[in-house]
């Protein structure tokens, strides 16, 4: 499956969740499935299914596709820590991710465009490619001629999560990084990772 692009509201409340990586909106009083029978609709759940919306949730709120999450639930497996853990600091430690945690974007595809399009640097360097993975103690930073853009100073003024205690920033100098590995607690959306590791464990 590739990344999705659709309408984002559709696909929160067809998962029922706030997916707080994929937009800042809210269904508001919409809040069932969408369609126009969707609210006399009762959903039934078997475990397959239950399952697969949890992997289905932490698949678009970090907009990621199959083939990638399948990767990394490979490298989570093989790690000595839990799985579940270990696959949420994965996709935490993606650059688009933190510089969305940073505030520096309202929402990881906006993230993803600052880094595509060149804006973001790490320790100095620019680093095009959403994915790359962060490590503790790099520094991200907004080069200088992209320092004033208005996109970024919005997202500072009104961020759309609090700041992680595994992130620091500095704002008059617009750069951050990790400080530590992200804590369970520090997962920003409601979500089951255990069934995550369920539903790819008939799968690999």
């Amino acid at each position: 499956m590739s990344r999705y692009t659709g309408p984002r509201l559709r696909k929160i409340r067809n998962l029922r969740v706030p997916l707080v990586g994929l937009t800042r909106k809210s269904p508001k009083n919409r809040t069932g499935p969408p369609g126009q029978v969707g609210q006399n609709r009762r959903p039934r759940f078997s475990e397959y299914r239950r399952r697969l919306v949890e992997k289905q949730k932490i698949r678009f709120n970090y907009g990621i596709g199959e083939k990638q999450l399948r990767r990394l639930m490979v490298e989570a497996k093989n790690s000595r820590e839990p799985t579940g853990l270990v696959l949420l600091r994965l996709l935490e430690h993606r650059l688009d991710n933190v510089v969305f945690r940073l505030s520096l974007a309202p929402t990881i595809p906006a993230a993803r465009q600052l880094v595509a399009h060149g804006h973001i640097l790490v320790d100095g360097k620019k680093v095009d490619i959403p994915s790359y993975r962060l490590q503790p103690k790099q520094i991200v930073s907004v080069r200088v001629k992209s320092q004033k853009q208005d996109n970024i100073l919005a997202s500072i003024a009104q961020p759309s999560l609090r700041m992680p205690p595994y992130l620091s920033f500095d704002a008059t100098k617009l750069e951050g990084g990790m400080e530590s590995l992200p804590t369970r607690d520090d997962i920003p959306i409601q979500i089951d990772e255990q069934m995550i590791v369920e539903y790819y464990s008939q799968r690999m």
